[in-house]
C-alpha cells in the first residue's frame, strides 16, 4: 500500500491500523537542534483523545507517545523522528458481525475490491484513529514554526449539522468539548448530540482552521500551490469531503470588484483569498474551511451485500463518534501545520 507518506522535505510516513498492537509515525527532515520532548507532542494528542466526552467514542485510549528516534538529550538530530502509540483499549469482537458484509458510507467494499482482503476491526488502516499519529507529527511542525517563524494554527468548529456557531473568541474553544468559539451556543449543541446519540444517528459539520504570522512567499506556482497542498493534506482527513480557501464557494455570487481584494500602504484591504495569491502566501492569515460527513457507523440498520454480493441489512456495533468532525479540529490544525513546515522549508531551499 502506497500513499501513506505526506510532504517533500518535511515528510510524515504514517503506519498501522485500528486494532493492531501500535500506530506511529516516522518524520523525516526535521532540522537539527530544536528542542523536544514527548510533553511537547502529548499535549496536542491529549486534545484529540477519544473518550474524553459523552459526545465523542468511549474508546479509553491514553495515545501516550513514545520518541523512538532522532532525538538525543532533548535536541532533534537531524535524523528521521520515530513516534510510536500503542492501541490498549480495542475490542475486536465488535466487528465481528460484519467480517463479511461491507457498512454503507465506509471504506470496506473499496478497500476489499482493491486489495482482496480487508482487516474488518475498527475499519482497520481506514479507521480515524489513524489521525493520531499525524497529530503527533503535527505537534513537532507546530513547535517549529512558532520557534522560527511565529506562526500561529488555531482551529474552530463553526457549524454541527444545522446548527450554525457564530464566532465570538477563540478563548472558548478550549474550554468545551466542541471546539465551539462560543460559549453560550455549547448547551444547544450537547441537547442536539443526546438526541442524536438517542436515535443511533451521525452528523456532520464545518471545521475552520487559521494560520497567522505566515511571511509572504511561501508556496510554489502551478502544481505544488501552497492551497493545493493544503488542500490534498486536508482531503487524507478522514470523512472530509469539501475543502475551501478564503471566501471559498461563496465566491460563486461575489462580483471581481468585490472578491479581488484591494491594497494600500498598509497592506490589503480584504481577505477574501484566505492568504494565498498564485498558490504563494500573501502574508494575511491563511483560512481553511473543512466539510465533514456524517459517521458513517451508527447503530441505525442500512442496506448493504455481502462478499457473495447477497444482499444483507448491516447494523454497526462497537464505540464511534456521533459526529467525527467534533475530534477533528487539532487533526486539521496539524495537517495545516506539516504542509506549512513542508513549504517554510522548501522556500529556505530555493530562496535562501
Amino acid at each position: 500500500m502506497s500513499g501513506n507518506t505526506l510532504g517533500n522535505l518535511f515528510r510524515v510516513t504514517n503506519f498501522g491500523e485500528s486494532h493492531g498492537p501500535a500506530i506511529g509515525a516516522v518524520i523525516d527532515g526535521c532540522p537539527p537542534g530544536m528542542a523536544l520532548s514527548e510533553a511537547d507532542i502529548q499535549a496536542e494528542l491529549d486534545r484529540r483523545r477519544p473518550g474524553t466526552s459523552r459526545h465523542v467514542t468511549q474508546r479509553r485510549e491514553p495515545d501516550t507517545v513514545e520518541i523512538l528516534s532522532g532525538v538525543f538529550e532533548g535536541i532533534t538530530t537531524g535524523t528521521p523522528i520515530g513516534l510510536l502509540i500503542r492501541n490498549t483499549d480495542a475490542r475486536s469482537r465488535d466487528y465481528s458481525n460484519i467480517a463479511d458484509t461491507f457498512r454503507p458510507g465506509h471504506a470496506d467494499y473499496t478497500y476489499w475490491k482493491k486489495y482482496g482482503v480487508r482487516d474488518p476491526r475498527g475499519g482497520g488502516r481506514s479507521s480515524a484513529r489513524l489521525t493520531a499519529p499525524t497529530v503527533a507529527a503535527g505537534a513537532v511542525a507546530r513547535k517549529w514554526l512558532m520557534q522560527e517563524h511565529g506562526v500561529r494554527i488555531r482551529g474552530c468548529m463553526s457549524q454541527l449539522g444545522p446548527i450554525p456557531i457564530p464566532f465570538v473568541s477563540w478563548d472558548a474553544v478550549p474550554q468545551n468539548p466542541f471546539y465551539a468559539p462560543n460559549a453560550d451556543i455549547v448547551p444547544e449543541l450537547e441537547a442536539f448530540m443526546d438526541r442524536l446519540r438517542h436515535d443511533g444517528d451521525s452528523i456532520g459539520a464545518r471545521i475552520e482552521v487559521t494560520a497567522e504570522g505566515l511571511p509572504a512567499g511561501w508556496g510554489e506556482p502551478i502544481y505544488d500551490r501552497l492551497d493545493a497542498d493544503i488542500a490534498h493534506a486536508m482531503m487524507g482527513l478522514n470523512a472530509v469531503k469539501g475543502v475551501s480557501i478564503g471566501s471559498g464557494f461563496d465566491c460563486v455570487s461575489m462580483r471581481g470588484s468585490e472578491h479581488g481584494d484591494e491594497l494600500g500602504p498598509d497592506g490589503f484591504m480584504g481577505n477574501h483569498a484566505g492568504g494565498v495569491l498564485g498558490g504563494i502566501s500573501s502574508g494575511q492569515p491563511l483560512r481553511v474551511s473543512l466539510a465533514i460527513k456524517p459517521t458513517s457507523s451508527i447503530r441505525i440498520e442500512r442496506r448493504s451485500v455481502n462478499r457473495a454480493n447477497e444482499p444483507v441489512m448491516v447494523q454497526t456495533l462497537g464505540r464511534h463518534d456521533p459526529c467525527v468532525a467534533i475530534r477533528a479540529t487539532p487533526i486539521a490544525e496539524a495537517l495545516l501545520a506539516i504542509v506549512l513546515m513542508d513549504h517554510a522549508l522548501r522556500h529556505r531551499g530555493q530562496c535562501g
